[in-house]
């Protein structure tokens, strides 16, 4: 039963009239429906029983749920033939795909492959501990290739499942992993920043013991200190990993120290190894803008690079505007990556700066009909000079009709009224997947009408054809928004583009940083924006509520665009990782914005700030008032960025430790420094 929970929460608040019901009125079925909400996380399966009989008899949309609820209490006990019954009987519910993944791990784990084979095509949604089971059930009954047909699962850098252990255990015994396969993950675990799971896959060697553990912790706690005091010995391969992994996080801080310690260490490796501690180097390098990185990524040779280091290897050209460079990086790529959008756009650049129009334009003509940055990007090289979206589709009062009758459509809606938001999601998602383009505008409209925002959105922008960019582009809130952006002097479409990306439009959002409301503002960021504006009487609460969030944040807003001197492009950036941080990542000399944007160091930001000029670049059609293409949006990165001293004064730090900014510089937006430790 360890990871029901997970799928259907144990705490759960509501807040309604209904309670203050007489006691001795019949309980109406929502209030029923919560009274098993509860039973089910206090594991009262007679409760649930009693519940479900009432709520069938009261044809309760809901009432399913309740059921689900009661199986997964007996699942244990139940037979095969229940499970089966119950899955056919509810096979229009997401919950069914939940309930046949917990019964297919509790079947792998008492060994019965035989009817674990015979589920598992039914299943629809990927689980690891499901897919090591698969594996083991494969080779179990006679397949002479399913333990090397795993070796996929094994190279991962996440924690994975102890179900999987025999699995792998089986895998070396056969000789299907090796000794530097298991290498080779620690590596990319200690990549990923994941020392942990390094530790437990460094278990599987041989003669690893708790002393070898514990020198994980030393290279990640004070990597400086174990290279600067030799405390690893390089005789080992476990001494000769660890030196590297010190010195590459090393040198996403202190480029210099690591590239004079490597020099002293790097005797001791191999030619490969050699490489790849070049190639691990170069990518903070690059991501720090610093102008060695192709240089180290030409000492990197032959070395097998990973998608990152393609990524920042080319963005490492470009910030040198290396055209041959980015054309023969793009060129080395595995062509899945080869033909993703930002490259196609960008080869085409490097195309076209070398004179070659006529091949660059045959690169963008099918990216430009992709409504995405690059696809606007894209557009504007081809000439078409501020070309409106295509025409926009409104859904049919019969087609909403159709769409409120479906019965998923309805438990979704049930559901988010209640704030079972996972499981409304769910619900919606299970529908939205079978409906066409229209069917899709219809269901869009539906959510809209409810005030479910970012489901209407996120509804709307799945069409592939036929849109509805008023869905897709909604303007909620209007009059309220209207008074703060005049009040602060700025552009309605960028600041509808912004709040489109932060929160959908959900009052309620809440990020895992803490971030609240339509604007995401941090508490602290609230706080000092209270300050700015003489509001002694602030509590912190207020940061949830409409008109106070709106104010805050376009005062906030505010703030950054002047102190990035009015370039919308950097004051996004700063909105999300904080004005330090966005000033420090300009050139000394003017920067083009698209490439600014392209070589924004953190994955978060970086695609936060292309989706919310592309956001804007629409709001501008949507509120009439188009003006510039999305290169013109984007501008020019001054020189400098701008003047670090005229970074207002404020009581209050940045918001990460591994900030870049001068040490009095402007409050930050959170979510996005949050990453900063892992991508710095």
């Amino acid at each position: 039963m360890q990871r029901f929970w997970w799928f259907v929460g144990v705490a759960f608040l509501v807040a309604s009239p209904v309670f203050g019901a007489e006691k001795n009125k019949d309980p109406s079925p929502q209030e029923d429906f919560l009274s098993a909400r509860q039973a089910f996380n206090e594991r009262d399966l007679a409760a649930l029983n009693q519940t479900s009989q009432r709520l069938h008899d009261a044809d309760y949309i809901l009432a399913p749920y309740v059921d689900y609820w009661a199986f997964l209490l007996r699942l244990d006990a139940a037979s095969t033939e229940e499970t089966r019954d119950f899955l056919a009987r509810n096979e229009a519910f997401p919950f069914s795909d939940r309930v046949r993944i917990e019964w297919l791990k509790k079947l792998g784990k008492r060994g019965d492959w035989a009817t674990f084979l015979d589920e598992l095509p039914r299943v629809t949604s990927d689980d690891a501990a499901v897919s090591c089971y698969a594996a083991q059930a494969r080779a179990a009954t006679g397949e002479k290739t399913a333990l090397v047909a795993a070796r996929p699962l094994w190279f991962t850098p996440n924690a994975l499942p102890d179900s999987c252990d025999a699995l792998f255990s089986a895998m070396l015994k056969s000789g299907a992993l090796t000794t530097d396969d298991i290498w080779q993950r620690v590596r990319l675990a200690l990549v990923d920043g994941k020392v942990s799971t390094a530790k437990a896959v460094a278990e599987f060697l041989p003669q690893i013991d708790n002393a070898d553990l514990k020198l994980f912790d030393a290279a990640y706690e004070n990597p400086q200190r174990v290279l600067e005091k030799k405390t690893i010995a390089t005789k080992t391969r476990l001494g000769r990993e660890l030196n590297m992994y010190a010195v590459e996080r090393v040198s996403r801080t202190q480029p210099d120290l690591a590239l004079a310690q490597w020099q002293k260490l790097k005797s001791a490796y191999t030619d490969q190894d050699q490489q790849y501690m070049w190639g691990r180097m170069a990518l903070s390098a690059a991501r720090r803008h610093d102008a060695r990185a192709l240089a180290w990524f030409d000492n990197a040779q032959d070395a097998d690079l990973s998608r990152d280091q393609f990524a920042w290897k080319a963005r490492a050209a470009l910030r040198v505007k290396n055209w041959d460079a980015v054309m023969g990086v793009i060129d080395a790529m595995p062509a899945p990556m080869r033909d993703e959008q930002p490259w196609q756009y960008w080869y085409g650049r490097a195309l076209k700066e070398k004179g070659k129009l006529v091949q660059a334009n045959k690169l963008w003509l099918p990216l430009s009909r992709n409504r995405t940055f690059y696809g606007l990007l894209a557009e504007d090289e081809l000439g078409d000079t501020i070309s409106a979206p295509t025409p926009t589709y409104k859904a049919t009062a019969k087609d909403i009709k159709t769409m409120q009758e479906m019965p998923g459509i309805q438990r979704a809606l049930a559901l988010n009224r209640l704030d079972m938001r996972w499981e409304a999601r769910s619900e919606w998602s299970k529908v939205i997947k079978q409906l066409d383009d229209k069917q899709l505008i219809a269901a869009a409209e539906v959510a809209f009408r409810e005030e479910w925002y970012d489901v209407a959105i996120n509804t709307a922008d799945k069409t592939k054809a036929t849109h509805d960019f008023m869905m897709r582009y909604p303007t909620p809130y209007r009059d309220i928004m209207e008074t703060y952006v005049r009040e602060n002097d700025l552009d309605a479409a960028w600041v509808y583009g912004l709040i489109r990306q932060e929160s959908r439009f959900m009052s309620a959002a809440k990020s895992s940083a803490g971030a609240s409301g339509l604007m995401q503002l941090m508490p602290a960021t609230a706080k000092w924006v209270a300050k700015q504006l003489g509001i002694k009487s602030y509590k912190a609460n207020m940061v949830t509520q409409l008109d106070t969030n709106i104010q805050f944040g376009t005062h906030y807003l505010r703030h950054v665009l002047d102190t990035a001197s009015g370039q919308a492009l950097m004051a996004t950036a700063a909105y999300n990782a904080g004005p330090g941080r966005a000033v420090a990542w300009a050139e000394k000399e003017p920067l083009e914005g698209a490439i600014y944007a392209e070589t924004i160091p953190f994955n978060e930001t970086r695609d936060y700030v292309q989706k919310v000029m592309s956001n804007a670049h629409f709001y501008s059609y949507r509120l009439g008032t188009q003006t510039k293409t999305i290169k013109q949006r984007l501008g020019m990165i001054a020189k400098g960025g701008v003047d670090p001293s005229k970074l207002p004064e404020v009581d209050m730090p940045q918001a990460a430790e591994t900030s870049t900014a001068p040490a009095k510089a402007a409050p930050s937006e959170k979510p996005a420094a949050e990453k900063a430790k892992s991508e710095e």
